[in-house]
Order: structure tokens, then C-alpha cells, then sequence
């Protein structure tokens, strides 16, 4: 890991790639359901991985025969940090937008016609 974080911003390919690692989405609000990002030399996102190393926003481990011999890279907290500080804050949703947010949560094998009329 660097020995110094660097706070400057950051280009959204690298903003992309430590939500993808961590499993957030686009928006960078989900819950983090994991830490670990795999890819190989020669493409962009290995270039990208390791600027994010260089950084301190991520860890490299060599890679084995679970990454199919590619590196893995994990998020550090100053990368968590710092996808929090380019997050914008969610916006809010209209009464509608929420209970359609929660049908999407909601695991009852229903359209969301029938879940608005009841079907729970």
C-alpha cells in the first residue's frame, strides 16, 4: 500500500471501478456487499487499479487459480473515503417513487399492478 493518501479527485473510470469493487452501484448508495476487484495486465482497468494502488485506495494481491492468474485488488478504507466523498447525497423520492422502490424489494412473484392493489 502507498505510504500517503492522495485526496485530489478522481477520474470517474477510477470513482466506477472502487463502487463496482465494493458492490454499491452507479450511485454509490446500496449497500456494500463485497471488496474485491479482478482483472489482468494489459487492459484499462488494470491501468486503472493500479493508480488506485498508487493512490492508497486499494491493495494488490497477485492473482491464483481462483482469479484465473489475474490480480485481485481490494478497496482500503481511504478508498471507501473517498468513494463517499464524490457520492452526491441521494435524493429524495416522492411518496410513489418509495413504494415503488419498495416493490422492488418486496419478493412476492407479483406485478407491481397487484402489489398496489393489495397483494401481500
Amino acid at each position: 500500500m502507498a505510504d500517503q493518501v492522495t485526496t485530489t479527485a478522481l477520474p470517474d473510470a477510477e470513482l466506477q471501478i472502487l463502487r463496482h469493487a465494493l458492490g454499491i452501484g452507479d450511485a454509490g448508495w446500496e449497500r456494500s456487499h463485497r471488496n474485491h476487484f479482478v482483472t489482468g495486465e494489459g487492459g484499462d482497468d488494470h491501468l486503472h487499479c493500479m493508480a488506485l494502488v498508487a493512490r492508497g485506495f486499494m491493495v494488490q494481491r497477485a492473482g491464483n487459480a481462483i482469479t484465473g492468474g489475474d490480480d485481485l485488488f481490494k478497496v482500503t478504507d481511504a478508498g471507501r473515503a473517498a468513494v463517499q466523498k464524490h457520492t452526491p447525497p441521494p435524493r429524495k423520492l416522492t411518496r410513489s417513487q418509495r413504494r415503488y422502490q419498495q416493490f422492488l424489494r418486496y419478493d412476492g412473484g407479483v406485478t407491481f399492478g397487484e402489489y398496489l392493489r393489495g397483494w401481500r
